[in-house]
């Protein structure tokens, strides 16, 4: 299995600060799961955990049918890709040797790295011979944020770990870069595990929801059903979205 489950998942400092309070959920290999809430309900805890930056209190968190405590941490962070808001581009690297860079720490021919970065390049429309030897700081937030997915991409993880991605771009880019997500993942169709504060994006961004609240999942199902929930901290979430879920059906049946 190349999914994520989480089966009584608890983290914390003490019992009285839980973080996570059994918090059960799994990711199915080649779906992308959003997780939303208000800010302080765990969800970068979650990330964390996936991982193995943070270790559960009690439960288990696993990985590829494994469970994280038993994985040498270097080998599970090289098959997790990971992309946050401020994308971390390493400024003494050019664009092409930023997405080498996990590639070589795996040996890699330099051959076999040549061709990987080219190929993410135009995966997400950046033409290898226009961007490749250019510096981070020459490039746009939005171009940064796309050489960031590349670089968790480039040695071909299973699992795709996203928070916040695109949280720092203007609405434009943000929305352009979410396209370019969805066209990226129909191809590849990558085991995601997506945090945002931002529920519009998680509606056309995921097959399912889930909604955290205080280290509780309280909700979870379809993108495109979320609307049917009843319980009131899930319609407060729901009411700040501008563009109605259901458009994602309509869009899915055109």
């Amino acid at each position: 299995m190349d999914g994520i489950e989480f089966r009584q998942v608890s983290f914390g400092h003490s019992r009285q600060t839980r973080v996570l309070d059994g918090f059960s959920v799994t990711v199915e290999a080649g779906e992308t799961l959003a997780l939303v809430g208000t800010s302080g309900a765990g969800k970068t805890t979650v990330l964390k955990l996936v991982n193995r930056l943070l270790l559960a209190d009690a439960g288990e968190v696993r990985v590829q049918g494994k469970d994280t405590r038993e994985w040498d941490a270097i080998r599970l962070r090289r098959s997790v890709g990971y992309v946050i808001q401020e994308v971390g581009l390493f400024p003494h690297l050019t664009v092409a040797d930023n997405i080498a860079v996990v590639p070589r720490l795996e040996r890699w021919d330099d051959q076999r790295v040549t061709a990987r970065v080219h190929e993410l390049l135009e995966l997400i429309g950046l033409a290898s011979g226009n961007y490749g030897e250019r510096w981070p700081d020459e490039l746009s937030g939005g171009e940064r944020q796309r050489v960031g997915v590349a670089r968790a991409l480039a040695a071909d993880p299973p699992v795709l770990l996203m928070d916040e991605p695109f949280g720092a771009l203007d609405p434009i880019s943000r929305r352009q870069l979410q396209n370019e997500f969805r066209h990226i993942q129909s191809r590849l169709r990558k085991t995601v595990l997506l945090v945002t504060h931002d529920m519009a994006e998680a509606v056309t961004l995921a097959d399912r929801i889930g909604v955290l609240d205080a280290g509780h999942l309280i909700w979870c199902g379809p993108a495109t059903a979320i609307l049917q929930s009843d319980d009131a901290r899930v319609r407060q979430l729901v009411d700040a979205v501008t563009v109605d879920p259901r458009s994602r059906a309509e869009d899915a049946r055109r």
